[in-house]
């Protein structure tokens, strides 16, 4: 059988053809850090409960209300370096490696350091305002950094083009997973939606915007955010969180 090809105008232009894109490729040293710490604050939880017969880091950083209320404010922070169990901070631990190295790697190590807190000081905030339970983990700064994730797609769809649907699905998936599995008695959901709230109004307004530069074959990304839109959305998280932790220092609501 013979075909035919069809005739092909010599003005036509040529299919796209995919090309190589220099990536960030820094050591992801802020997220090893912040998994070095955890660790060790844990295992001085473990040895004070040895020694003490109590979990003293759990009674001087959890986040409890009346305290907070008291005038002790680190306890909208320090919460994230606590964990209840090995089975709680590896889950966390591991979800930061999942989705902290390649988040550094774009936000580069200040920024990414910025989200982390962010979305641990709103997660804590948002439990204070709706939960009046002891509460303790990095679940919030990991949402924190999981809304960061999905904003980075929304925001570079063109660049990753079909692909940055997918993940973004995926994103979405993981958070309705993880907030339905939060629903059981013990877990602090509003913890994770104050987290998740910080992580994309922070990435939203700082999140890397990039653009391609350069000339074929040798092509790479460069971030078009500016110092400034980093302090833009530190200010904007600060002001939106802190607000509300004045409100429920005031007005409480549990």
């Amino acid at each position: 059988m013979t075909i035919q090809q069809p005739h092909q105008d010599e003005h036509q232009p040529p299919p796209p053809q995919p090309v190589t894109i220099s990536m960030p490729a820094s050591v992801p040293r802020v997220a090893y850090t912040i998994m070095g710490i955890t660790v060790v604050v844990y295992l001085l939880q473990m040895l004070t409960q040895y020694t003490l017969g109590y979990d003293l880091p759990v009674g001087l950083g959890a986040k409890a209300n009346e305290a907070i209320r008291a005038g002790q404010l680190w306890r909208f922070f320090t919460p994230m370096l606590l964990h209840g169990s090995i089975l709680h901070i590896g889950f966390n631990m591991y979800a930061l490696y999942i989705f902290g190295i390649g988040l550094e790697r774009r936000y580069g190590h200040g920024r990414f350091l910025l989200l982390y807190i962010l979305g641990g000081f709103a997660g804590a905030v948002f439990s204070f305002l709706f939960s009046p339970a002891y509460s303790i983990g990095a679940s919030g700064a990991i949402f924190g950094l999981v809304g960061a994730e999905g904003i980075f797609l929304i925001q570079n769809r063109k660049l990753f083009g079909a692909r940055a649907r997918g993940a973004l699905n995926n994103v979405i998936f993981v958070v309705a997973i993880n907030l339905f599995l939060g629903l059981q008695p013990g877990i602090d959901n509003w913890g994770h939606i104050g987290g998740l709230l910080g992580g994309l109004i922070f990435a939203w307004f700082a999140g890397p915007h990039w653009e391609v530069q350069g000339i074929a074959p040798n092509l790479y990304v460069e971030d078009l955010r500016e110092p400034r839109d980093v302090i833009v959305g530190v200010a904007v998280v600060t002001i939106i969180f802190c607000t509300l932790a004045a409100i429920g220092m005031w007005f409480p609501f549990v």
